[in-house]
């Protein structure tokens, strides 16, 4: 019986490096219930198993991290875009339902403690990262035609203002001294 509990755990978390671990044993049965369709709207996903189990699970799938973290009542937590987004889910619920506790977590392997945890989620995530890279590739390119740009503007300006002063007097006399001399 044991060996099907690990084997269906270690199926489930086959594949996931990113991990939170939280204590959950606190919340009603209500509040519970919230938590977990709040996570999978968000594509995340929840388990309470024996930490005995889940140890031996984890540990099945390469993943040794979240060991000692695996004590007293833990509910196993992944999913979402990224670590960060996952962090940011769980540090939220965990300010807004106090009973709720980071344990600690997981990624590629390195384990990360409640405090680490709390400093990824607010930090920014993937989507936020490629924006601020893009930015910053393209920040030279907009300086570079800005300071092209700039002395034609600053040229047609000056010769604007030249033919606004003259005003179109000027431009009708010198077209009526052509006719004349060419006339005459």
């Amino acid at each position: 019986m044991k060996e099907m509990i690990i084997d269906e755990v270690g199926a489930r978390l086959n594949g996931v490096r990113d991990i939170v671990a939280v204590d959950s044993s606190k919340l009603s049965g209500v509040t519970a219930n919230k938590l977990r369709l709040a996570m999978k709207k968000k594509k995340i996903s929840a388990l309470t198993v024996r930490n005995k189990l889940a140890k031996q699970a984890l540990n099945k799938a390469g993943v040794t991290g979240l060991d000692p973290f695996l004590q007293g009542p833990t509910m196993l937590v992944w999913g979402g875009e990224d670590i960060v987004a996952l962090s940011k889910e769980i540090a939220k619920w965990a300010k807004e339902i106090e009973p709720l506790e980071i344990k600690g977590g997981t990624t590629e392997g390195a384990s990360l403690t409640r405090e680490k945890v709390d400093a990824l989620s607010k930090s920014p995530g993937r989507k936020e990262l490629i924006s601020q890279i893009a930015s910053l590739l393209l920040s030279p390119g907009a300086q570079l035609a800005g300071a092209l740009l700039g002395p034609g503007r600053k040229l047609a300006s000056q010769v604007q203002k030249i033919a606004d002063k003259e005003g179109p007097d000027k431009e009708g006399a010198g077209e009526e001294a052509k006719t004349e001399t060419a006339g005459g």
